[in-house]
């Protein structure tokens, strides 16, 4: 696994959650219950652009405090990821989720 396919794993999982969550035939969705308390389309377009901002913001800040590059809660440290077969992940973790996170 190369560094750009660690990140796109993380970029997979918040475009699965976000739309899983916003899908009337998903396990996960909680579509029904926002429709249930009386939100219209346009106020659910509104909290499903809040919820990709979050997990954008949270799985990104996850992927640089891996590489060192920001801290995850108080703790800032460089951690080293390496993939099975031994190549290291972290060191380029960082301009790789910029990229596929806000490029």
């Amino acid at each position: 696994m190369t560094p750009d396919e660690f990140v796109n794993e993380f970029k997979e999982l918040r475009d699965s959650v976000q739309m899983e969550y916003f899908s009337s035939n998903s396990e996960i969705s909680r579509l029904k219950q926002l429709e249930d308390s009386g939100l219209n389309s346009e106020q659910i377009a509104l909290v499903k652009s809040i919820v990709g901002d979050a997990l954008t913001d949270s799985l990104y800040t996850v992927l640089l405090g891996l590489d060192g590059c920001a801290s995850i809660s108080k703790y800032q440290e460089t951690y080293k990821l390496f993939s099975e077969s031994g190549e290291e992940l972290t060191g380029e973790i960082e301009s790789v989720a910029w990229e596929q996170f806000h490029g």
